[in-house]
Formats: C-alpha cells, sequence, structure tokens
C-alpha cells in the first residue's frame, strides 16, 4: 500500500534513510574515517528529505524523524563526539541561513557578520555570569531560566546593530560595501579586546568563564545510572539546536516568497530598476540587515550557553570568512544550499582532515609502508588539519570553476500575470 501512495524517488530515500542509520548505529565506536563517512552518509538523507520539488511531505516527515529524533540521539549516546558536531553543524546552519538573507537574497556582501553572533555571545556571558554580577550589581547573574529571555533580546539586540550596521553603507555597494562590513567586524572584535578598563565590560583577551548553561535541570533530570558518563547536556543542547534550526528554515522559506523577499531579490538582480519600480531602497536593505543579524545574535547566545566560556579569538576575521565559505559552497540565495555548506565546513573542519591528521600520524609513528616506501619518512608539518584554509581556498576555487552557483543553486521562480480576464474584456468590447 505504500508503495502506491509514494513515489519511486520517495520510497528509494525512505530505504536510504533506513540503510545509512543501521550502519551509523553499527558502525559508531569512534571518531575515525569509517565513522565520519557513515555520519556524512547520515546526514545526505536529511538532505535528500528536504528536496519539496521531488519528495512529499509524508516521506520527509519519515525521513527527518528517524535520522534527526532516532539515529542521532542514540549515536550520540554511544559517542558524544557526534552530538557535539551535530549541535555544531546546527548553530552553523542558522549562521548560514542569516548570512544568506544579506548575500543571497539581497545581493549585499558582508564580511562582518560574525561581528552580530558576537554580541549575542556576549550578551549572555555578561547577564549569567560571576563578572556580570560584578559589572551590574544586585540581581545578577541572571538564572540559567532566563535564557529564552535572552535569546529574544539578543534578536532585538542583534537587529539593532544590523541597523547601525546598514545606516551608513546605504549607498555603497561592491566592493566598497565589504570593506566597510569588515571594518565594522573587526571594530566590534577589538571592542571585545579592550573593554577591560577603564570599566571592564568584557574582561579584555581573558575572556568570560562561568557562562550558566539553561535547561541543565533537565539534564539532570535524563541522567540515569543506565548510561554512565553520558552527557546528558549535550542532547539537551541538541534539541535546542534542533527547533532553532527549524524556526530559522520556516522563517527564512517564508521571508523567500514573501514581498520583501522578492524586494531583496529584485535589489539584487538590479538596484536601479528595483527603484524604479518603487521599492524603498533603504528601508528593504535595512531589513536584511536587520534580519540576518537577529539570525546570529540568537545564536550568539546559543553558543555562549553551550561553551561556558566566550573570548575575542572565537569571533574573528576567519569565522566570518568561514560562513561566507558556506553560503557560496552551498549555493547563494539557497536556503538547502546554506545548510549543505554549513554541513559540510563543519565536518570538514572538525572531523574529516583531524581524522586523516590522526590516521597519517598512526602510519608515521607505526612505520607503514608503501611499495617499499615507509610512512616514517613523512614530515611532521604533513597534516591536512594545519591547512584548513588552504584546503577551503581550493574547495572554493574549484567551485568556482566548476560550479559557480554551488552544489543547491537557488531555484529560479518565473511569476506569471494572468492575463485571461483582461482578453476576455477587449473580446466583449
Amino acid at each position: 500500500m505504500a508503495a502506491g501512495l509514494l513515489s519511486p524517488r520517495s520510497l528509494g530515500v525512505v530505504a536510504y534513510a533506513i540503510v545509512t542509520t543501521a550502519m551509523a548505529l553499527f558502525v559508531f565506536t569512534g571518531s575515525g574515517l569509517v565513522d565520519t563517512a557513515a555520519f556524512v552518509a547520515l546526514l545526505v538523507s536529511v538532505h535528500l528529505a528536504t528536496d519539496a520539488a521531488r519528495i512529499d511531505g509524508a516521506t520527509r516527515f519519515v525521513v527527518l524523524t528517524l535520522v534527526l529524533v532516532v539515529a542521532l540521539p542514540l549515536v550520540g549516546v554511544r559517542n558524544t563526539f557526534y552530538l557535539d558536531v551535530a549541535t555544531q553543524v546546527g548553530i552553523y546552519a542558522v549562521l548560514a541561513l542569516g548570512l544568506n538573507i544579506v548575500v543571497g537574497f539581497a545581493g549585499l556582501l558582508d564580511l562582518g557578520f560574525i561581528a552580530f553572533f558576537a554580541v549575542g555571545a556576549y550578551l549572555w556571558a555578561i547577564l549569567s555570569s560571576a563578572h556580570g554580577a560584578g559589572l551590574l550589581g544586585p540581581g545578577f547573574p541572571l538564572p540559567p531560566d532566563a535564557f529564552f529571555v535572552a535569546i529574544l533580546v539578543a534578536v532585538g539586540i542583534a537587529a539593532g546593530f544590523g541597523i547601525l550596521l546598514g545606516l551608513p553603507v546605504l549607498r555603497l555597494k561592491g566592493d566598497y560595501l565589504a570593506i566597510v562590513t569588515l571594518g565594522f567586524g573587526e571594530v566590534i572584535r577589538v571592542l571585545a579586546n579592550n573593554l577591560d578598563k577603564p570599566v571592564n565590560i568584557t574582561n579584555g583577551p581573558q575572556g568570560i568563564t562561568g557562562i550558566a548553561q539553561p535547561l541543565s535541570g533537565v539534564a539532570a533530570t535524563l541522567a540515569s545510572p543506565a548510561v554512565p558518563g553520558f552527557k546528558w547536556q549535550a542532547l539537551v543542547y541538541y534539541a535546542l539546536v534542533l527547533a532553532l534550526v527549524g524556526i530559522a528554515v520556516t522563517v527564512n522559506r517564508r521571508l523567500d516568497g514573501s514581498k520583501i523577499g522578492r524586494a531583496w531579490i529584485a535589489i539584487r538582480e538590479d538596484e536601479i530598476a528595483a527603484q524604479a519600480m518603487g521599492i524603498p531602497l533603504v528601508r528593504t536593505k535595512l531589513v536584511a540587515f536587520a534580519t540576518g543579524a537577529a539570525f546570529a545574535g540568537t545564536m550568539g547566545v546559543v553558543f555562549a550557553a553551550k561553551q561556558t566560556f566566550v573570548s575575542p579569538e572565537s569571533f574573528d576575521f576567519n569565522q566570518s570568512i568561514g560562513v561566507l565559505a558556506m553560503i557560496v559552497f552551498g549555493g547563494l540565495g539557497s536556503i538547502r544550499g546554506a545548510m549543505v555548506g554549513a554541513a559540510m565546513v563543519t565536518i570538514l573542519n572538525l572531523q574529516i582532515l583531524k581524522a586523516l591528521s590522526a590516521g597519517l600520524n598512526h602510519l608515521r609513528s607505526t612505520g607503514f609502508e608503501v611499495f617499499g616506501w615507509s610512512f616514517a619518512n613523512l614530515p611532521t608539518q604533513f597534516e591536512p588539519s594545519k591547512y584548513e584554509r588552504l584546503v577551503f581556498g581550493v574547495i572554493l576555487i574549484a567551485m568556482m570553476l566548476h560550479r559557480p552557483r554551488g552544489l543547491v543553486p537557488a531555484d529560479r521562480r518565473t511569476i506569471r500575470v494572468d492575463t485571461s480576464n483582461e482578453t476576455e474584456r477587449e473580446g466583449a468590447r
């Protein structure tokens, strides 16, 4: 009966999800290349299921539930590392979706996007730590349950910073816009690094520690002797980030098909023509900056709570470039592309390169030989994890040469005007 209701492609996606889930649950024991391959294969199920044009809603629900709600938590019980990686993927996916609004939808090149991430992180760090208590006085630090209120406050504050960035750059575009936004990102980082005197606000380069973790009571309730040593807080953060990813995707889809979304795309394609058609450039650009910044501010609060420590080094220029690389790699203007880019870049950084380095070190230490050549002769400086930026650069060059629209290009919708009624009126005359 199910075969009659579902298309062959949908059945194939369900079968693939079941196979990769079984494979992941069977092989997940460490952080080697085999486990990494199984983890990537599992996430490919999510990518296939989110193809709304060719996959029906029932298949999408089954696959997403199987992979995200069942498989990954079970894998996380066996190896918390992969649950942390999935959480990091979710955090960067929301960041990529926010930057995709600014760069992909509106065509405004922003090289300082990580500054809004820093605003949200330092907001929760100051409000919920002992450092904030010394700075703000009685009533602080806030209890961990105030985390969700802080998220709402971070949305407003980060959006305000987005407007502050947008106001002076409204007449700029291209390289000039990129330079100004780069400067804004550096200003925020330098302020975080130096606002430790005369009033100690950010604690300077030492950063802020002891940040409160939300939902710690839920994690304590879930703790069970049946799974000794498992970090239930990691599962709580995974569920929280998963919910935020769902909200971010829904908001992006709504914006993409809305009036403001079409206005952003019109500005991206031809700013002069968009203005001639009556689109208010100032307001539309400011909304793009504010919306993207709100996404980053929200995840900044989550990042600070998860890490329990923030410092200026976490928000340098390379982080902005990393998020930009995600949306370029996945596809500018593509919601699925932004998520695919975030997943691939994060996994490449946290797993693949490190696993390759660990594998080479093992072969070097054991003196493994291939055709008479020993890996013991391999230079110690040759470790893929040390050449992360080089690898990203090579990947981006290859993408620009062979697939300039990204792995998952944005769909170009054609809007047709129904003129049948006008034709009938002309005939009646």
